[in-house]
């Protein structure tokens, strides 16, 4: 039978949701001189590859609701660090200068977040831990690839 208590000690979500607070909060401790949360960051990053065609294929690539994603790029574009346009009945976005010039500025500092996590974790546990979160989302998709 399924108690409280099981699902304290048992549930992947709580554990889950608590890890990503945690990373996020740390790193956001080193984007913060710059105004950026770690969300807008992976955009930046994301646009600057080139990696989706349009919002939805961008949220999904990112595991963010497309909600979400529409408001950080509404956010990014009246900070004017991207500017997005209507292709093909399809919205895109692409960095502007002022976008990548942020970018360039917060590449090393999300790299001391990096350095201190995996230093925090050790090599070693850092790539367990990364294997086991591909694990887990992988576990989760459904066929649409979709958490």
């Amino acid at each position: 039978m399924t108690t409280s208590d099981n699902v304290i000690a048992e549930c992947a979500c709580i554990r889950a949701r608590r890890a990503s607070r945690a990373v996020t909060r740390s790193y956001e401790e080193f984007l913060r001189p710059l105004g950026l949360k770690v969300t807008q960051f992976i955009l930046l990053i994301a646009l600057e590859q080139g990696r989706a065609g349009s919002t939805t294929e961008l949220a999904d690539l990112l595991g963010m609701e497309r909600t979400t994603l529409i408001r950080n790029f509404q956010l990014l574009e009246r900070q004017t660090l991207i500017k997005t346009r209507i292709d093909k009945g399809r919205r895109k976005a692409e960095l502007t200068a002022e976008g990548r010039a942020l970018l360039d500025r917060a590449l090393p500092l999300w790299g001391e977040a990096q350095s201190k996590l995996v230093g925090r974790l050790g090599q070693d546990n850092w790539l367990t831990a990364k294997i086991s979160m591909e694990t887990l989302v992988a576990s989760c998709e459904d066929s649409r690839g979709q958490i």
